[in-house]
């Protein structure tokens, strides 16, 4: 251990507060992603050394305020409450402070050892805002740090306060927060009760006090286990009694206003506005963007740009990683001897896993795209323009941000939809998001779409993809809507952040996690998924192939030819002899069984294993393909998959799209349907939706088939 002991620090903020820059800021590459216990949402954690001290930064998600209502707000508050960080640093942007404050309240009501980072200070000087940062302090009661993640601004500062508070160091007094007095006469009485129950000697008695009055489900569930609760309730009902007498209101509603009261009185002692409003940039691009006119054909332009520069940047690289495969493909080949062996490490482990890997870096330049756009402060944008449409639907503009997040992975989309209020907008976004296209089917749309099309019409064609998983998406809200969820959608109220140049830091890192996460899955799910299908695919032996092989080979060897044409012949040999074991295998039965169903989309039994195998993870389709197919081609020139395909009598263009739009719109991810089944609460409408998107891919399936064949 370091000298003094190592440090806990806890980064909570409002989203765009510029947070997670800062995060990266401090830690630097010292860092790892995990996920926070019993939920899905990504924990940021990492470390910095200074002064002899190490300090652990846990990047909390963003958040508006610590009310368990969103996964934000529930991980953000256990992790403060559960596992006592020695030092929290409330980010907040300088330039919008009255609403970043609201949660720096809430965290000084938790009397946590608290710190400031007054973030973006530099975005502050340049509109002539004028910030005390001592009074505030005086009133906030935690020390302020004037930060610029932009500018590495304030880093050692922030470092150096982080210690001294840390060790309790720095002490300016107690906080100028205070309720009206009903409330604060309530609160003292239910905390002096609280503090008698022993079970609740490791809480904070006048935190607690406040949610209960404020009605928090999760305080109410704690106190009512215990014998106090008798008193408590007592005590309750005379504080709403109290209330209502003098206010007409009950406390929650008068604990939101003192709040209010407290930022506002803050902003008006400590802020300083200039006094000429001028129009800013964001003014300028906004009335392109938001234009009534103009905003979704720019939307629309700006996620088409995402995917060329997608597919243009990543296609030579892509390239480069399938000539690495097959060149240590053949130079393999020759070391291993023994034949079992080498099916296994060249037809399933490399043919699999480097299948799905070769696409690394198409999934690393999307979601740099995707991170530009959101750090920018243009996706909030989008879904306000996006918002109109979404009611046409039935659906509540809120749905844009979990649907959004559906981009990247259904798990964390469908819990997302518990910010949205009415159930039946909650259950309609649910049923829409698997539709959405999820990070997980880009490997199998990059590989068909650059083996079958020219590299500008590939791009062209995953970007119809994505707008018909929309369309079908929306498309199913509103059946829904108009039917069994028929009900008024709410109004959309968005924050719009001022628009800001990405740094390149924060994109790469959100681009590394994502790869890092790739890799992750590719070494662990798909290898073991391919190493079954590989088995899948060789056993039972067929006794009679293996015995013609042995034949064959000894035939050849007895040719009176050059020793490449013998090499030739053996290789064509051993290719028929695993075709035939192929389809002789259990893999092979299966699909064997399925093709009837799956013929009318043009699929073979081949393509019916891979789609049953994809609903582990969609990234598997790949990796089958790459087992099954690759299945002989092991070592042979041209053998990267995307040219097998391209030479396999069984797939053509159309076909190929075919394939992208069942894969698209098929059942998802087994993980994701055991997601939606706990927030909807029961298996029927999960299988019921299984039902609909199994007739759903196979009718649009069938109809792109039909007109691919016509067409071409």
């Amino acid at each position: 251990m370091m000298a003094g002991g190592a440090i806990t620090v806890a980064l909570t903020g409002n989203p765009n507060a510029g947070k997670s820059s800062l995060f990266n800021l401090l830690t630097g590459a010292h860092q790892r992603v995990g996920n926070f216990p019993g939920v899905t949402i990504e924990k940021h954690e990492g470390y910095v050394d200074y002064k002899d001290r190490r300090i652990t930064v846990v990047d909390l998600p963003g958040t508006y305020s610590l009310t368990p209502f969103t996964p934000e707000e529930i991980v953000t508050r256990h992790f403060i409450i559960d596992e006592k960080p020695d030092v929290v640093v409330n980010v907040v942007e300088g330039g919008n402070l009255e609403r970043n404050l609201l949660l720096t309240v809430q965290l000084m009501e938790m009397e946590v050892d608290l710190l400031v980072a007054l973030n973006m200070i530099d975005e502050v000087e340049e509109q002539g805002i004028s910030i005390d940062e001592k009074q505030l302090q005086k009133l906030l009661g935690s020390h302020i740090v004037p930060t610029s993640a932009k500018q590495k601004r304030g880093i050692d500062s922030l470092l150096d306060h982080i210690v001294r508070v840390a060790d309790g160091l720095i002490d300016i007094g107690k906080n100028k927060l205070a309720f009206s007095p009903e409330v604060e006469a309530a609160v003292s009485k239910i905390a002096g009760l609280l503090s008698h129950e022993r079970a609740l000697d490791g809480a904070n008695h006048r935190w607690l006090a406040i949610k209960l009055l404020e009605n928090d489900a999760e305080a109410y569930h704690l106190v009512q286990q215990h014998p106090v609760w008798v008193k408590v309730e007592l005590a309750l009902q005379e504080a709403i009694t109290e209330c209502e007498r003098l206010h007409r209101t009950d406390p929650e509603a008068l604990i939101t206003e003192d709040r209010h009261a407290f930022i506002r009185g803050a902003m008006q002692e400590c802020v300083r506005q200039p006094h000429t409003e001028r129009a800013t940039l964001t003014d300028y691009i906004d009335m392109f963007v938001l234009n009534r006119v103009l905003g979704i054909p720019v939307f629309l332009v700006v996620v088409w740009s995402i995917f060329q520069l997608t597919f243009t940047l990543g296609a030579p690289l892509t390239s480069g990683l399938e000539l690495l495969f097959t060149l240590a493909s053949g130079m393999l080949e020759p070391l291993l001897p023994d034949p079992m062996l080498k099916s296994v490490l060249l037809d399933g482990v490399l043919a699999g896993v480097g299948g799905v890997l070769v696409f690394l870096p198409n999934i690393v330049l999307l979601f740099m795209g995707l991170s530009f756009l959101e750090a920018s402060g243009y996706m909030a944008r989008a879904a306000f323009v996006i918002d109109k449409v979404m009611h046409r639907f039935g659906l509540h503009g809120k749905s844009f941000i979990p649907m959004v997040t559906g981009f990247g992975c259904s798990i964390p989309a469908i819990m997302a939809t518990r910010t949205l209020k009415s159930r039946s907008d909650r259950l309609a976004t649910i049923m829409a998001i698997p539709f959405m296209s999820c990070g997980a089917k880009l490997p199998l749309y990059v590989l068909l779409a650059g083996a079958f099309f020219p590299p500008g019409l590939a791009a062209n064609v995953m970007f119809g993809i994505y707008l018909l998983g929309i369309a079908v998406g929306l498309w199913t809200a509103w059946m829904l809507k108009s039917t069994v969820l028929k009900s008024e959608s709410e109004p959309f109220v968005m924050e719009l952040p001022p628009y800001r140049w990405p740094t390149l830091a924060s994109v790469v890192f959100q681009a590394r996690m994502k790869a890092v996460m790739y890799l992750k899955k590719a070494g662990s799910l798909i290898l073991v998924a391919v190493l079954l299908i590989w088995a899948a695919s060789n056993f039972p032996r067929n006794g009679a192939v293996d015995a013609g092989l042995a034949r064959e080979r000894a035939r050849i060897g007895l040719m009176p030819a050059a020793a490449e044409q013998r090499e030739v012949a053996l290789k064509q040999a051993e290719s028929t002899a695993q075709a035939a074991q192929l389809e002789y295998s259990l893999a092979g039965r299966a699909g064997k069984l399925i093709e009837p169903l799956i013929r009318p989309l043009g699929f073979d039994w081949r393509i019916g294993i891979a789609l049953v195998t994809g609903l582990a993870a969609k990234e598997v389709v790949v990796s089958t393909l790459g087992t099954i197919i690759s299945i002989g081609h092991a070592g042979h020139p041209g053998s990267d998959l995307s040219s097998i395909l391209k030479n396999d009598p069984a797939f053509s263009r159309a076909t190929a799209l075919s394939l992208m739009v069942f894969t698209l719109l098929y059942v998802p991810c087994l993980a994701s349907l055991g997601v939606m089944k706990k927030e909807v609460g029961a298996w029927k409408p999960v299988i019921l939706f299984t039902g609909y998107v199994l007739a759903i891919a196979w009718g649009l399936s069938f109809l792109t088939y039909r007109v691919a064949l016509f067409m071409q």
